[in-house]
């Protein structure tokens, strides 16, 4: 033979990243003996291999794939191709015999041992001129023994003759007598050697090619894979810093609207202690004064007589009636609670960087942001925004999530007669006849379905353009209709957030003299 099928690593450049020397053992990184071929398609020496077995699988050493083994021994069958390979890779090493005289000739006498290709046998220098040079050898291939031919024809193993066949069903070569003793109809997929060879590497090629088109989709594959690695950095590094920046300006704008909050608690502080005093002030001098006129009656109706309680008593009378009857702060004027609504502002002051809904303001009065003004009506936020913030509020009046629905017929039995109401007494007609209409429609589309399917043919056609016009008038008032609602949406929003404004300022007050009471 020629010498090795597979040259020594040239260096790290000469294979793929990924790979290896195709006849070196991963796990040992030497050449392979007896090499053994697990289900995932992973070569080891079965050396590396033995006591690695568990319960009759074996675990690959690379892939962890599992492979399932059977024998005492606990090791896949040695694989014929890789054995193959290693054993031709070392031709040129081999030390061969002359067929004649034994002499051995190893690697430096290749040179000068030759093979007859014709008696399929190696022979020395001495040997060929001896042995060769007779007639009857004349037309015996001789060459050089790193120049022999592979296609020497291998024998029988049981009936020693030349294989001559190749059974395409059992894929194994057949001699002569091998063929006999197969059966007729065995027989038919049996073909030459040359003709099996043929189409054995068409075969083969296509396999390559397969296996090329793997190979490239793999490393491309391989590359997208990488560069969405890359991009997974990149991306998470980017989300990381936005984060940060992000956190960071939360931070400032909460620290920003805490300095304005605290500044309108104690504003507001400053206002109702002030508040407070001068009303506490104003009745700690009026208390003396009631209990000196309530000591001066009392004396007087003690000391005095018939006659002086006369001419005195109407003027104590007019007196104390004017005490009692001027005007005196008893009750607070305003609430004894501070509120700012600071859960509400920290949320307006992160819509911007949250990217939040719009918020509500209070309506027709053009209320005041709390920051701007501290007696200002409480800032609503509106069912338009669904963060949880609306929560948190902490708002006396619980507004109606929008899942709840109050009947038409419950609001038109108040009895109150109100723009809302009265829209509803119109809607309800205006939907109980379009409903009506869409009816007729139904049952005269649905008569009109039960002609063609019964009868093929249509039995009142004439009323097809009837149906057409009025479907085109359903459909205009339909659209008049939801005009007229999208109109009246705008006004019946701000009514109902100004009557929630009302009743929010009145439970306030109210919760503000509970106490007193």
């Amino acid at each position: 033979m020629s010498g090795a099928i597979f040259a020594p690593l040239e260096g790290p450049g000469a294979l793929d990243s990924a790979g290896g020397h195709p006849l070196v053992c991963p796990l040992c990184h030497a050449q392979y003996e007896r090499p053994c071929l697990l289900d995932c398609f992973h070569h080891f020496c079965a050396g590396c291999l033995r006591g690695r077995a568990a319960d009759g699988r074996l675990s690959c050493p690379l892939c962890q794939h599992q492979t399932v083994v059977k024998g005492p021994s606990g090791l896949p069958p040695v694989d014929r191709l890789l054995q193959f390979l290693v054993d031709s890779s070392g031709d040129g090493l081999e030390v061969v015999r002359c067929a004649n005289c034994d002499l051995e000739c190893g690697k430096q006498d290749a040179e000068t041992t030759y093979f007859c290709n014709t008696c399929g046998q190696p022979l020395c220098a001495r040997c060929r001129d001896e042995t060769h040079q007779a007639r009857m050898f004349a037309r015996h291939d001789i060459v050089v023994l790193g120049q022999r031919s592979r296609d020497v024809l291998q024998k029988c193993t049981l009936h020693a003759e030349p294989y001559i066949m190749f059974s395409t069903e059992k894929k194994s070569l057949l001699c002569i007598c091998c063929f006999r003793d197969m059966q007729g109809e065995s027989r038919a997929h049996c073909v030459d050697l040359e003709s099996a060879y043929v189409q054995g590497c068409e075969r083969l090629e296509q396999a390559v090619l397969d296996v090329k088109a793997l190979q490239t989709a793999t490393r491309e594959a391989i590359v997208l894979l990488q560069a969405m690695v890359e991009e997974v950095r990149r991306s998470a590094a980017e989300e990381e810093a936005a984060i940060h920046a992000l956190f960071s300006s939360m931070q400032d704008k909460l620290a920003e609207r805490k300095v304005l909050l605290l500044q309108a608690v104690q504003s507001q502080y400053e206002e109702k202690d002030k508040a407070f005093k001068e009303q506490l002030s104003h009745l700690a001098t009026l208390l003396p004064t009631l209990q000196v006129h309530l000591v001066i009656c009392s004396s007087f109706l003690s000391l005095a007589s018939k006659a002086e309680f006369l001419d005195l008593g109407y003027e104590l009378m007019e007196r104390l009636q004017g005490i009692a009857k001027r005007p005196h702060r008893l009750r607070p004027a305003q609430s004894s609670k501070i509120a700012c609504d600071h859960r509400a502002e920290f949320a307006r002051c992160l819509e911007p960087l949250l990217l939040l809904g719009p918020r509500w303001t209070a309506g027709a009065g053009g209320g005041t942001n709390l920051l701007a003004g501290v007696s200002g009506p409480k800032v609503l936020v509106g069912p338009s925004c669904p963060s949880p913030v609306g929560k948190m509020l902490g708002s006396p009046v619980q507004k109606p999530t929008p899942h709840r629905s109050i009947s038409t017929k419950v609001l038109l039995a108040e009895g109150e007669d109100t723009p809302f109401t009265e829209h509803c007494r119109h809607y309800e007609d205006s939907y109980r006849y379009l409903q009506a209409e869409m009816q007729s429609l139904k049952d005269q589309v649905q008569e009109l379905h039960r002609d063609l399917t019964k009868h093929h043919s249509l039995i009142k056609a004439e009323i097809m353009g009837d149906i057409l016009h009025k479907s085109l008038q359903v459909d205009a008032q339909i659209a008049s209709e939801f005009a007229s609602v999208e109109g009246l949406r705008a006004v019946f929003q701000e009514m109902w957030e100004e009557s929630y404004q009302r009743v929010a300022n009145e439970q306030e007050i109210y919760e503000g003299f509970s106490p007193a009471l």
